[in-house]
């Protein structure tokens, strides 16, 4: 009976991970004769798997649709990526409503799993801060992620090579934190052992160098509100000039434009609210807040008014 299960569990694998199958190739992969698969089908089909099959020498066995959704096998990685997606989710996602559904259906997955997977999973949910808003950003390894969540969950020394904006890489050493998301745009807040101060690094850009470090006593975080930290850290603090200028439209039409990236927002009233941002240049900074579409005063700095003239009269000739 033992024997049995377990090949029911293996052919129930093989059915959810390619579209159709021959019974000669099912029977191949088990083990068994194609006697015994359908045999093992009509047994998935009483547990409420809906198993189509097609006669003939072009028929095969295709898991279709049913009526209740019946338990699923997951592999390690889809197990993970899963979890990563319920984590999104439950932090706002984007879509109305999703957020308690997606909370309940994580803490299923957590209570079925191992506990190999179960420590990977909890990471991620323990040690990831969602930062919302912003335009996707690029693609993370899921293992890189996984292994920085661990990290921060464990508190060890982490090694690993980044690559700066200019490309240039160099090796570092941190006490990682927390890692903090923006739709597809991860970043891990750390204590840089060498530089002796708290950084944030963009996930995308780390390579991690194991073996790492032992473990170490966790620091007191550098905010409370760790995404208001990074989202100050990426879109102002990083730059060489910054600005604070007052937005003539409510906070939340703002927040429909302006990235966690882009700039911090900060309420003024229900008509204004606050931009802090940063760029290379003032002239970039007067594109920058011009591309946004909202009438704006400059708070600060005094000179970015000056180059908005400059920028007005250079326009103006290139209409004369």
């Amino acid at each position: 009976m033992l024997e049995t299960s377990a090949r029911l569990l293996r052919l129930l694998s093989l059915l959810q991970a390619h579209r159709e199958w021959s019974g000669a190739d099912l029977a191949d992969r088990l083990g068994v004769t194609p006697r015994t698969v359908r045999r093992d089908v009509d047994r998935l089909r009483e547990l409420g798997y809906p198993v189509h099959s097609a006669p003939g020498t072009a028929g095969g066995y295709q898991l279709g649709a049913g009526a209740q959704l019946p338990p699923l096998l997951l592999d390690d990685d889809e197990a993970v990526a899963v979890a990563v997606g319920l984590r999104q989710a439950a932090a706002g996602g984007g879509v109305e409503g999703i957020e308690e559904t997606s909370v309940r259906a994580l803490a299923k997955l957590e209570q079925v799993l191992p506990d190999r997977l179960r420590r990977r999973v909890g990471a991620l949910s323990s040690f990831t801060v969602t930062m919302t808003g912003g335009i996707p950003g690029p693609g993370v390894d899921p293992e890189v992620l996984t292994e920085l969540a661990n990290a921060c969950r464990d508190s060890h020394i982490l090694r690993f090579a980044y690559r700066d904006h200019g490309g240039t890489v160099s090796r570092r050493t941190a006490e990682p934190h927390r890692l903090v998301c923006a739709q597809r745009r991860w970043y891990l807040v750390a204590w840089d052992v060498d530089r002796a101060d708290w950084r944030t690094y963009r996930v995308d850009r780390i390579t991690p160098t194991p073996p790492h470090g032992a473990r170490v006593a966790p620091r007191r975080p550098p905010a409370d509100d760790l995404a208001g930290y990074v989202s100050r850290g990426v879109s102002t603090a990083v730059y060489a000039e910054r600005a604070t200028v007052l937005l003539k439209v409510p906070l939340e039409r703002a927040a429909a434009r302006v990235s966690p990236s882009a700039g911090v927002l900060e309420a003024v009233d229900e008509y204004s609210c606050l931009l802090h941002t940063g760029a290379h240049g003032l002239d970039v900074m007067v594109v920058h807040i011009m591309l946004m579409g909202f009438d704006f005063e400059v708070r600060e700095p005094a000179e970015l008014n000056d180059h908005i003239r400059l920028i007005r009269d250079r326009l103006d000739r290139a209409l004369d």
